[in-house]
């Protein structure tokens, strides 16, 4: 079984340096203001990213699978944070919006992939059971082929 570990480290106040694998940059997190500076990605950014990146990547294998090219793919994860029926902060929803680089005419086996390749993704069927994930994907011409 695959254990990959994030070692955190404080560095002041709210800023922590997250060191991935040896090798790898070292990236800073830290609390937006009021609590830190805001000088670099917060937890809620960071979930965001691993989301999109997750179905990003899950998007491209299956179209890779097929041997299509969806040219560069874009993604845009919109994290709405409130207060639940405790009064206590959460992520309550992720939007993510996947951009294909090409229109959906030269992506010859875009429905096979649209209809497989959310299920493929680790990240987000880890975290959809507790939070809301809601996902479109559009092609290069800003036309919505899925969602």
């Amino acid at each position: 079984m695959d254990q990959p570990t994030v070692t955190l480290t404080q560095r002041q106040g709210y800023q922590f340096d997250l060191q991935f694998a040896p090798g790898l940059p070292v990236l800073l997190a830290d609390e937006p203001p009021p609590l830190g500076s805001g000088s670099g990605p917060s937890p809620v950014d960071l979930l965001a990213a691993a989301v999109g990146n997750c179905l990003s990547a899950s998007l491209l294998f299956a179209c890779q699978k097929y041997k299509d090219d969806p040219g560069m793919l874009r993604a845009e994860v919109k994290a709405t944070v409130g207060r639940n029926d405790r009064n206590r902060m959460r992520v309550l929803g992720l939007a993510v919006d996947l951009h294909l680089g090409r229109p959906a005419a030269e992506v010859a086996h875009l429905q096979r992939v649209l209809d497989s390749f959310e299920d493929y993704c680790t990240v987000t069927q880890s975290v959809a059971p507790a939070i809301p994930v809601t996902l479109r994907v559009l092609d290069g011409t800003g036309t919505v082929v899925k969602g």
